[in-house]
């Protein structure tokens, strides 16, 4: 094993994977991106108008198009060490720094959704991903899973070779990781009429859940996270549209540095932010 963590780089270009979960205007999941993220925090009323004045720029992601009210489920279960250290370092504002977390599109295990471990990171201002789908049958030669806990184990001998895999096993040596609470939101996404490459979504109904699986029991601890408000999320790859700047300006919404990850963690009393 190298001496230094195998941190993943940003791809300018992605990878097509398996038909899977929901995509940019497409049905096939991207493996590994690079792009940049703006958020904003809208109150409920903000973000009604706000999706009205768009619609003539934007259309709904094809994927939403037969979901109830045209959204989609977003679970992931984050992985973090008794520290805390991923939790500080986006609290910290680290301008280079990586977590993983196991995610998936339904709250049903049973319905066949795929499910995928992933890093997601920043370089500077660059936020990049890289995932890879988990086996459908455990790999015979899953080594030390009776070595973490339970879900990581599992996780390890449901894992292809790859980039993906050898990063988390060295995190899991280096930092010590276990799973740490589940996410879960709703998400409304759309795709740019004139440029494939920006994105917007909408995301509510966030959840938090205190929770070392990715499909609790109902003893787990649960609790609803920034009641009333939706976080907007802008994803481009090169630039922000016009229209874009111009509605910001006319709403005088202004950027926000927030993760729902960090959210629930501070919601469920697992953390405390020096006051």
């Amino acid at each position: 094993m190298s001496s230094s963590s195998p941190k993943m780089a940003p791809q300018a270009a992605s990878q097509a994977g398996p038909t899977a979960g929901p995509t940019a205007g497409s049905t096939r999941a991207k493996l590994h991106f690079s792009r940049f993220e703006f958020k904003y925090l809208l109150p409920e009323a903000v973000r009604d108008e706000l999706e009205t004045m768009f619609q003539y720029f934007v259309e709904l992601d094809p994927y939403v198009s037969t979901k109830p009210d045209k959204k989609y489920v977003v679970r992931s279960l984050y992985f973090d060490n008794s520290a805390h250290v991923n939790y500080w370092e986006k609290e910290d504002g680290k301008k280079h720094r990586q977590k993983f977390r196991l995610r998936t599109y339904t709250k049903t295990p049973s319905d066949g959704t795929p499910r995928f471990l992933e890093i997601k990171g920043r370089h500077n201002n660059l936020v990049f991903k890289h995932r890879t789908q988990l086996l459908e049958e455990p790999r015979r030669d899953a080594e030390e899973s009776f070595l973490w806990h339970p879900t990581t184990g599992a996780l390890l001998g449901r894992l292809e070779d790859g980039a993906v895999r050898e990063a988390f096993r060295f995190d899991l040596h280096k930092k010590h990781l276990q799973p740490v609470m589940l996410v879960d939101y709703l998400r409304r996404p759309y795709i740019s009429k004139y440029d494939p490459e920006f994105r917007i979504t909408f995301d509510d109904s966030l959840r938090g859940t205190a929770t070392g699986s990715l499909d609790p029991d109902g003893r787990a601890v649960s609790r609803s996270v920034l009641s009333g408000y939706t976080i907007l999320e802008v994803k481009f790859r090169y630039h922000v549209p016009k229209w874009f700047h111009r509605l910001i300006q006319t709403m005088e919404l202004e950027r926000v540095s927030i993760s729902k990850y960090c959210a629930c963690m501070r919601s469920l009393g697992v953390v405390q932010n020096p006051s």
